[in-house]
């Protein structure tokens, strides 16, 4: 067979491959433009602003524009670098993070478990109206919720007054920003998060408990040897999410909850980021320690990523 020959041939089942797919997307045009609104979102407001990234490799001027700023390369990342905040914004922005993965990623897991064990439909779907509620809450809600319970007059400390102890001051002691941001983040999303977890039971088969029961299996050997593995491709992907999100921790409730006296252990690179860019005014300073934020959490996913396909075959690519 000619040169000429091979490639016609291997040509062929491309352009077969090619047809094939136009003329399915043509059979289904409906549903890809019911798609075509969230791809337009995400290349305009999350593949097109990429552009603005470049300000963090410039002196970026406003009056000038992105392109017409001087470059300066490097600098403003070695600038972080050299920072005498940038180990304490690692530590910080890191340790509230593991934190929240370490108390709060099991937790929804374990109610989804109970709640799956419930009979009784009405007192179940009384606690899931309960433990969902905190939810809907809004940030600055909460943190003002927080402020009445905790501040100096507020109702724990008059417990602890009534009980013989000395009034504590939660909000202006660094030591009490971590359990307090992360209590209160626990007690808004554990139980919705168990929503994901409760689908994925929801679709354990019947049988299988069946015949753990034939077995002589109890309620906890069921729960360890027929629920948890059936969620655990689940669970593996969340928890790939958390972490490559371990560096994106909220900015909003940590901004309001920072005081002048707890910031050594409240800034975190979110807060520092808004402080320096907008208030400041250091806008590619800014641009350039959040762009080095995301590229800390693009290693980070990828890496968990890879150990947990190579561990359970669960990935998210």
């Amino acid at each position: 067979m000619t040169l000429k020959a091979a490639s016609k041939s291997i040509a062929q089942p491309r352009t077969k491959v090619t047809n094939s797919k136009l003329k399915n997307i043509l059979n289904n045009y409906e549903l890809y433009l019911f798609l075509l609104p969230a791809l337009l979102y995400f290349l305009i407001f999350h593949y097109g602003a990429m552009y603005g990234v470049l300000i963090a490799f410039k002196n970026y001027i406003p009056t000038l524009g992105i392109m017409g700023s001087p470059w300066v390369g490097f600098e403003h990342f070695e600038r972080f670098f050299n920072s005498f905040k940038f180990w304490d914004l690692i530590r910080n922005t890191l340790g509230l993070s593991a934190l929240q993965l370490i108390f709060g990623f099991p937790l929804p897991i374990i109610i989804a478990l109970l709640l799956n064990q419930f009979m009784h439909t009405r007192y179940k779907k009384f606690i899931q109206t309960v433990i969902y509620a905190p939810h809907f809450i809004s940030v600055v809600v909460l943190v003002g919720m927080m402020y009445v319970f905790f501040s100096h007059n507020g109702l724990i400390n008059n417990l602890i007054v009534i009980l013989g102890g000395d009034p504590v001051a939660f909000f202006t002691r660094p030591e009490w920003f971590q359990p307090l941001y992360i209590g209160s983040g626990i007690w808004q999303e554990t139980g919705w998060a168990a929503i994901i977890y409760l689908a994925a039971l929801a679709g354990v088969s019947p049988e299988l408990h069946e015949a753990a029961v034939m077995d002589g299996a109890n309620k906890f050997q069921r729960i360890l040897h027929v629920d948890l593995p059936s969620i655990l491709p689940t669970a593996v992907i969340l928890l790939v999410l958390s972490v490559g999100n371990i560096m994106n921790i909220g900015f909003e409730k940590a901004y309001l909850m920072q005081t002048p006296l707890n910031l050594p252990t409240a800034e975190i690179i979110p807060t520092y980021v808004y402080k320096t860019g907008l208030q400041q005014a250091q806008y590619s300073f800014a641009a350039a320690v959040g762009l080095f934020n995301a590229v800390i959490n693009l290693i980070l996913l990828s890496t968990v990523n890879r150990i947990a396909k190579r561990l359970s075959g669960t990935g998210l690519w």
